[in-house]
């Protein structure tokens, strides 16, 4: 099991086109995407929304095989999505296996549903690929600054949704020293039934959790012995700016957005 192939959560320093936008057009550019993916009911629509995304891969700059690296752990989510999908949608018969039927509407369904997942994927990861995460708190921040009104905290929220993401890869890799060390004692992760696996997991969670709430304590000490005390009063080093570059690309995204949603 690899977990240092996810790259969800993981920043890349870049001085490509991407990298240079605004975090709230990308933020806003993300939310879109999975709107899009969730309006689409054909192929030539994730064929469509595949291409945009491409072609913002291409335009980030970074390399292909790092972006479609993040996908291999996710196979047996995906493997499990497209199953479930073929052997569970009822229509036109189309192969028998056993007391399984495969139908010609779930193949479709299975297909789609698959395209939908490693898109969703594909795209989102780019949003953390090419923002770092202080550009990414203070995008949500911005954006939820009108809910303060309603009296949502909107800069502690942000706080803690980049706090979340950015710990994903220190997580992933604690996760991976943790099984090396327990199977260099003799734990076994991989064999057995289902049961068995989840009891051989118990060696690994505890000494995790454990971990990740000392990481968690240590982080609030820091920011106490820091001076933070929350969003009021405070000031930005870097204020955002939405330019030329930001609104040329906001109206590209609604427009591919509005006409592939209600025409594909």
């Amino acid at each position: 099991m690899r977990f240092k192939n996810l790259t969800i959560g993981q920043h890349i320093p870049g001085d490509s086109v991407i990298h240079r936008l605004d975090p709230r057009t990308k933020i806003l550019g993300t939310t879109m995407l999975i709107v899009l993916l969730f309006s689409v009911n054909g192929f030539i629509g994730y064929g469509l929304a595949a291409l945009a995304i491409a072609a913002v891969i291409q335009a980030s700059e970074l390399p292909w095989r790092y972006v479609l690296r993040g996908l291999r752990p996710l196979m047996v989510i995906l493997i499990l999505t497209v199953s479930l999908n073929l052997f569970m949608t009822e229509g036109e018969p189309l192969l028998r296996i056993w007391f399984l039927t495969v139908t010609k509407e779930g193949l479709l369904r299975g297909l789609m549903m698959g395209a939908r997942l490693v898109l969703l994927i594909a795209g989102t990861s780019m949003l953390t690929l090419t923002t770092s995460p202080i550009q990414l708190t203070d995008g949500i921040e911005t954006l939820l600054n009108p809910a303060r009104k309603i009296g949502v905290p909107a800069h502690e929220l942000a706080m803690m949704m980049t706090i979340a993401l950015r710990f994903i890869p220190t997580l992933l890799e604690e996760t991976e020293k943790i099984m090396k060390a327990q199977m260099a004692r003799g734990a076994d992760f991989q064999s057995g039934n289902l049961m068995q696996r989840a009891k051989n997991l118990i060696p690994l969670l505890v000494p995790l959790f454990v971990n990740a709430f000392r990481r968690a304590d240590d982080l609030a000490i820091a920011m106490e012995a820091r001076g933070y005390r929350g969003g009021e009063g405070r000031t930005k080093f870097r204020e955002l700016r939405f330019g030329r570059i930001d609104a040329a690309a906001i109206t590209i995204v609604i427009a591919f957005t509005v006409v592939v949603g209600f025409f594909f």
